[in-house]
């Protein structure tokens, strides 16, 4: 059996951790720092634990069952499929993929054309068809992601990102600001929440089984050593994000003297290299932004990928990429605002429900996974996040929440948090009471 070295299981940390790193977290941490100020590195102790421990989690609940499908289905296979089926879909050539190629477009690219090329639809167009179709050169062989993203594209935006912090220590931007309101007695709790918005454990069930299927395609056959070596790649790739989150984060709260009412984490990034390095700043700023957002739909193409290929195998797997990119382009060319509008309230369902299952998967064998405390647990999140998700979408829902309104952390956006353990305690005991029998092999029970 294959084995790998020290030194490739680092490079499969470093693919992962550029698969994670797209658009919206290069965009988050310095928000984050720029409205904590003071109270900066309290508020990323909470972010680091959502938008870090979580997607870690979430590789490792998906070394642990190997992919999705698997893990959906011990809930039950219809709810399995649909819930993969439309999370696949989500984070893929609707919603996330041609989001990422948009955000690069806007970001990295627009600040660089001249006046008149920047309002011509043509100029979207163009690009993103050289977008998707480097893309798709990137996909056609998911173990070549390897080589090409793990050992050449990580570097390079670590390199990127690392020098603007250095320019940062021989050029102070500034001193700490005061904290905004929302994080001046709890900014640790506020910065979680803050962090819970990456979405990152939604794409780690994603990511994860990238990971495990470039192991397999190495000659990993082996369970153990899968889950084993997808687990370390995971905790490094979470090192990295931690270091660069602490890293922009900082910058952003030491940042206004340079910029004034910011309203996004994007406004802050630009003025800070433009600050830092002056017009060559927009250069290094797009150039960060493009690899960013490039990596993270090479990752998600790759997992569609393979996963639409496994449910129509009539349609080859390098088909199925083309099939994916010539998709993104059209939505990518609906713009940005209107790809966000109508992604919010689909992510704001399936968020809550892909956490709940995370969760549950790491603690299966605590309830000798009963498929009644999957069902409770699920059930009762659903009941919330299906609202926040009608909500987002402008349907009107009030009189279902000022029911809601009486849960605990409901306005903070975790108003499913109660309602799930509820559930799963309501599942555990029906299945007892029930002499319900448990889900796992004898072997696996007795462990």
């Amino acid at each position: 059996m294959t084995e790998l070295s020290k030194k490739e299981t680092f490079y499969f940390g470093l693919m992962l951790f550029a698969l994670f790193f797209g658009a919206g977290n290069l965009i988050f941490p310095p928000a984050v720092g720029y409205a904590a100020g003071s109270n900066v590195w309290e508020a990323m102790i909470g972010f680091l634990i959502t938008s870090v421990g979580l997607p870690i989690l979430g590789v490792t609940a998906i070394a642990k069952s190997g992919d999705l499908q698997s893990l959906t289905n011990r809930v039950h296979p219809g709810f399995g499929f649909v819930f993969t089926f439309i999370t696949y879909l989500a984070l893929g050539p609707f919603l996330v993929i041609p989001r990422a190629g948009s955000v690069a477009f806007e970001m990295g690219t627009v600040p660089l054309l001249p006046e008149v090329l920047r309002t011509s639809g043509w100029s979207l167009f163009v690009y993103s068809f050289i977008y998707f179709v480097i893309s798709y050169w990137l996909c056609l062989n998911p173990s070549k992601l390897f080589e090409r993203i793990g050992k050449v594209l990580t570097p390079i935006l670590l390199i990127m990102i690392i020098l603007v912090f250095i320019q940062s220590m021989f050029h102070p931007l500034g001193e700490y600001a005061l904290p905004g309101e929302a994080y001046v007695n709890q900014a640790a709790f506020k910065g979680g929440i803050d962090g819970y918005s990456t979405m990152d454990a939604l794409s780690a069930l994603l990511l994860g089984s990238v990971v495990v299927s470039a192991l397999r395609k190495r000659g990993i056959s082996s369970s153990q050593k899968l889950s084993a070596i997808t687990i370390k790649a995971g905790l490094i790739a979470g090192v990295f994000l931690a270091i660069i989150y602490m890293m922009i984060g900082y910058l952003g709260s030491t940042s206004h003297s340079i910029i004034e009412g910011a309203a996004n984490g994007g406004q802050i990034m630009t003025a800070i290299v433009l600050h830092l390095f002056g017009k060559w700043g927009t250069i290094l700023l797009g150039i960060v932004f493009i690899l960013a957002c490039l990596t993270t739909s090479v990752g998600l193409l790759a997992a569609c990928g393979e996963y639409f290929h496994s449910i129509v195998p009539r349609i080859s797997y390098k088909q199925w990429i083309g099939i994916l990119c010539i998709i993104s382009v059209g939505v990518t060319n609906l713009g940005l605002d209107q790809i966000i509008s109508f992604s919010v309230p689909i992510v704001s369902a399936i968020y809550p429900l892909t956490i709940v299952l995370i969760v549950l998967t790491l603690m299966h064998h605590v309830f000798k996974g009963r498929s009644a405390v999957y069902i409770g647990s699920l059930l009762a999140t659903s009941l919330i996040s299906i609202v926040d998700g009608l909500k987002q979408a402008g349907l009107e829902v009030e009189h279902v929440e000022k029911l809601y309104r009486y849960l605990p952390w409901y306005s903070e956006g975790l108003g499913w948090v109660v309602p799930a353990l509820a559930g799963a305690t309501i599942g555990c005991i029906w299945s007892f009471m029930r002499s319900e029998p448990n889900d796992l092999p004898v072997s696996e029970a007795v462990e």
